[in-house]
């Protein structure tokens, strides 16, 4: 596996391009408004923010409170009538950096953001083994297999596997967002 060798020291890379998928909804920041959140507190101990990634404001409601859903089905699932089984729940309140900061930074080198380009967070993980956001941490890079209702077990992804990625924000008081459903199963390359 090529992710196991490439994910050190920055994660998977090339992993990137393959199976995947972007939701067909476009949500504005207006309508996630009621799911800001203050930005992820950092341990004493972390570096200090840079001057130009500290904000007071992106400090208090930087974040967002958006709820992640990993599912798998494998291809014995769907043949058995089997509903996909969530592998995973995060929030993207754990992410270490605020989707401002992360916009800063990138234009901080004279990046050059256009409107609609696309950002990508990695991976979203939060301290418990069940908000682990991806296979990998889920099954400790493969030593840890995981058994499915099926009664297989996966420590990768396996031909046929479908990953189903589901995204929503939900809070009393306001309506819940869905952010769409992202699927890619697995086709055997030969």
């Amino acid at each position: 596996d090529i992710q196991a060798w490439e994910y050190q020291p920055l994660g998977p890379f090339l992993a990137k391009n393959f199976a995947t998928t972007i939701s067909p909804y476009v949500v504005t920041m207006e309508a996630l408004a009621p799911f800001r959140t203050p930005a992820f507190e950092r341990d004493p101990d972390d570096p200090q923010l840079l001057d130009y990634l500290n904000d007071e404001q992106n400090q208090k409601f930087g974040g967002l409170d958006i709820n992640l859903e990993v599912y798998i089905q494998t291809e014995r699932m769907r043949t058995e009538k089997i509903e996909p089984h969530r592998l995973s729940r995060s929030n993207t309140k754990d992410l270490y950096w605020t989707i401002g900061q992360m916009l800063a930074h990138h234009a901080s080198n004279g990046c050059n953001l256009q409107t609609g380009d696309l950002m990508a967070t990695g991976t979203v993980s939060g301290k418990e083994k069940s908000e682990r956001g991806c296979l990998l941490e889920l099954t400790w890079r493969g030593t840890e297999p995981l058994t499915l209702p099926s009664g297989e077990t996966r420590r990768f992804l396996e031909d046929g596997d479908e990953v189903i990625m589901k995204g929503f924000c939900e809070r009393e008081g306001f309506r819940r967002i869905g952010l769409g459903e992202c699927r890619g199963r697995i086709i055997p390359a030969a």
